[in-house]
């Protein structure tokens, strides 16, 4: 999560320096290893970890908290694979956006994040678990 709440604010910067600068360099650099070496593989064992949750307790699927909380991993990797794309064109320097842009999608994450979170918690509170 904090990865994804990161990378569109390196995007923020990256849309204030000058093309080719040493700044904008350094920003290629730190945006592809957050991608590469914390994003990616937090994904791969989120989804990894998932799956293994809805294989031990399939009757999960069946729950409305749990179909939240699942939409709210959608709208996650769907911002995953669009902040991977936007690593893609800084990196060749075709970044279209602004940094008012790049703001707003800094909020995405953390919407899916209180969506995902209060659906776990609300099932506690529903069902007397707390």
């Amino acid at each position: 999560m904090a990865a994804q709440l990161y990378l569109p604010r390196l995007f923020v910067y990256h849309c204030e320096v000058e093309v080719g600068g040493e700044a904008s360099k350094t920003l290629k650099v730190m945006e592809q290893r957050l991608l590469r070496f914390i994003m990616t593989p937090a994904m791969v064992s989120s989804l990894v970890f998932g799956i293994l949750l809805i294989w031990a307790k399939p009757f999960f699927i069946y729950q409305g908290w749990f179909l939240i909380k699942l939409t709210a991993v959608v709208l996650l990797l769907g911002t995953h694979g669009y902040c991977a794309k936007c690593v893609r064109l800084f990196s060749t320097d075709e970044n279209n956006k602004t940094g008012r842009f790049y703001r707003t999608l800094n909020e995405v994450p953390t919407v899916g994040m209180i969506i995902a979170v209060a659906a776990v918690i609300g099932l506690r509170v529903y069902s007397g678990l707390s």
